[in-house]
């Protein structure tokens, strides 16, 4: 496992911040309120490891399809179904959801392998991930890879937490199949909107990994 360079910043604010916490609770905390010390130090720790493992990058072997769109976000599945894209495409398409609650992985990858054809960041709310309006209304950027076979937009989109979108998408760059695509700091979800003829290996419910659970074949 190794720590996203994103979090680089926040884990040294946070390490500092912990730090003359635990300094200035040691000093004024009386001796015979030694409970509420340890109390005080095990959250301030806890507050601090939270942090360290929302950045993490575990180890893992990835899956790599030609006819398959791989998950590009850890979380759950929240949405199967058709929906007309007013962005891009301008017709119905089959709309994928995951959603990333603080504790899940929070880099993206690519989907499949392809060129960028199309990146847009939208400002916006911050409603809660989970709710159908945050894939219109919330902060969110939108980028689109095409290939011979497909052509799929991947959109990240900020929660109720997250305020940052991180992405790494250049138009007309080509891309492969599991590479970063971007991060989205505290709280999140992904939309995927693919071609009506692919087929989803997945159910509403089902817990995925990014670089390695399989959406839907092409």
């Amino acid at each position: 496992m190794r720590i996203h360079k994103e979090g680089i910043p926040t884990i040294l604010i946070t390490t500092i911040l912990v730090g003359l916490l635990m300094v200035v609770s040691n000093k004024y905390i009386s001796s015979e309120w030694c409970t509420i010390k340890y109390i005080v130090d095990a959250v301030l720790v806890g507050c601090w490891l939270f942090i360290l493992s929302f950045f993490r990058i575990p180890n893992r072997t990835f899956h790599y399809g030609e006819n398959e769109i791989i998950s590009p976000a850890d979380g759950k599945v929240v949405v199967i179904e058709e929906v007309f894209d007013e962005e891009y495409f301008k017709e119905k398409r089959l709309q994928i959801s995951v959603f990333m609650s603080p504790a899940n992985v929070h880099v993206n990858r690519y989907p499949m392998d392809g060129e960028v054809i199309y990146s847009k960041y939208h400002p916006g709310k911050y409603l809660v991930a989970w709710d159908p309006k945050s894939s219109t209304d919330n902060e969110r950027h939108s980028i689109v890879v095409r290939n011979s076979k497909a052509t799929v937009l991947v959109k990240q989109i900020a929660g109720a937490l997250a305020r940052r979108i991180v992405n790494y998408a250049t138009v007309g760059s080509s891309v492969k199949q599991n590479a970063e695509l971007g991060f989205i700091k505290f709280g999140s979800r992904v939309d995927l909107l693919l071609p009506l003829n692919a087929k989803p290996e997945v159910n509403i419910g089902d817990t995925v990994k990014n670089g390695i659970s399989v959406l839907a074949t092409y």
